[in-house]
C-alpha cells in the first residue's frame, strides 16, 4: 500500500472513521429526518466513499501513462469528496437536510449549498478524467483491465444518474426537520413518492421509485467486477482452462454485461416510479432476459475454453 495514492488513502481512512462514528450516532441519537436517523445519510456516504476512494488509490498506483495527471486528479477527487461529505455531516449534526434544501433563512444552509452543488461537479469531473486516463492504457492482464474499464464506466454512469434526475425533475414541497422546523425542498430522491423510505438497511423507498438504487449499484460495480477478476485468477491455479487470460477476460466481460443490464433495469424501474422490492411483470421479464443472456455468454465461454484445455499451459 506504500505505492497507493496517499490523499485518496487518507480520504478512505477519514470516511471509514466517519462511518463508525455515524454508526454510534444511529444508536445514541434518536433524531430523525423523514423517518430515518439523521446519521444514516452521512454513514452511507462515508461507507461508499471509503470503498471507492480506496479502490481509486490502488488503481492510480497501476497507471503506466499519465501518472502525474492521475496523482493530481486523484487529489482533487479526495478533497472534493471529503468536503462534500463534511457538508452532509454538518447538516446531519444540525438535524436538517443537506441536498435539495431550499431554506433561504438559514445562513448555514446558504453557506453549504454551493459546496454541495459544486462539490458534486468537481468529483464528477475528476472521475471522468480518471476514467479517460485509465481507458487509454492497459493496467494489468486482460481480465483485470476489462474489470477496471467496465467498472469505471459503471461508476461514472452511477454519478451521472442522480445528477440527471436532479436537473430534469422538480418537486417543490415543505417538510419538517429533526427540530420541527418547516424546510422548503425543491427536489427529492424518489419518483412517485419523493421522500419514500422503508427498505431495511438502505432505507430506499418501498412505495415508489428511488434513484439511489441505480446510483448505488452502478457506483460499486467496479468493486464487484474486481472481485470477479480476483476469483477467476485464484481459480486459475486449480483449473488449467482458466489460466488463459483471454478466457478470464471473456468471463469478466460476461459479468460486466450482466451487471450493466442490472443497472439499466433498476434505473428503468426507478424511472417508472416502481420500488426495487415490488417489481412488476415487465421488470421481472427484463431481469430474466439479462440473466439468460449473461448465463448463455458465460456457459459458451466455459465450454469453449474447456474444449481447448489440452492446448492451455
Amino acid at each position: 500500500m506504500k505505492t497507493w495514492h496517499r490523499p485518496l488513502l487518507l480520504c478512505a481512512g477519514l470516511m471509514s472513521a466517519l462511518t463508525l462514528a455515524c454508526g454510534v450516532g444511529l444508536v445514541v441519537d434518536e433524531r430523525s429526518l423523514l423517518g430515518e436517523s439523521v446519521w444514516l445519510k452521512p454513514l452511507k456516504f462515508g461507507f461508499a466513499f471509503a470503498l471507492y476512494a480506496a479502490t481509486l488509490a490502488w488503481l492510480l498506483s497501476k497507471l503506466a501513462k499519465g501518472r502525474r495527471l492521475g496523482r493530481w486528479v486523484g487529489t482533487i477527487f479526495a478533497v472534493g469528496a471529503s468536503v462534500e461529505v463534511a457538508a452532509i455531516t454538518v447538516q446531519a449534526a444540525r438535524g436538517t437536510f443537506s441536498h435539495f434544501n431550499a431554506d433561504q433563512n438559514d445562513p448555514v444552509t446558504l453557506a453549504l449549498v454551493p459546496i454541495l452543488t459544486y462539490g458534486v461537479m468537481i468529483v464528477l469531473i475528476a472521475q471522468l478524467v480518471i476514467a479517460v486516463t485509465v481507458l487509454i492504457q492497459r493496467t494489468s492482464d486482460a481480465a483485470l483491465t476489462r474489470a477496471i474499464r467496465a467498472g469505471l464506466g459503471l461508476a461514472t454512469a452511477g454519478m451521472l444518474i442522480p445528477l440527471y434526475w436532479m436537473v430534469t425533475e422538480l418537486h417543490p414541497r415543505t417538510v419538517t426537520d429533526a427540530a420541527g422546523r418547516n424546510v422548503p425542498m425543491y427536489q427529492g430522491h424518489g419518483i412517485g413518492d419523493p421522500d419514500g423510505t422503508g427498505i431495511p438497511l438502505t432505507n430506499w423507498s418501498a412505495t415508489g421509485g428511488d434513484f439511489r438504487v441505480p446510483h448505488f449499484f452502478a457506483l460499486h460495480g467496479i468493486q464487484a467486477l474486481l472481485v470477479v477478476a480476483a476469483l477467476l485468477a485464484v481459480l486459475g491455479a486449480r483449473h488449467a482452462w482458466l489460466r488463459d487470460e483471454r478466457v478470464r477476460a471473456r468471463l469478466v466481460g460476461s459479468a460486466a454485461l450482466g451487471y450493466t443490464g442490472l443497472v439499466a433495469i433498476v434505473t428503468w424501474q426507478a424511472g417508472r416510479g416502481q420500488s426495487l422490492i415490488h417489481p412488476d411483470a415487465a421488470t421481472l421479464a427484463a431481469f430474466a432476459a439479462v440473466a439468460l443472456v449473461t448465463g448463455c455468454a458465460t456457459a459458451w465461454t466455459i465450454l469453449a475454453a474447456r474444449a481447448r484445455r489440452p492446448a492451455v499451459r
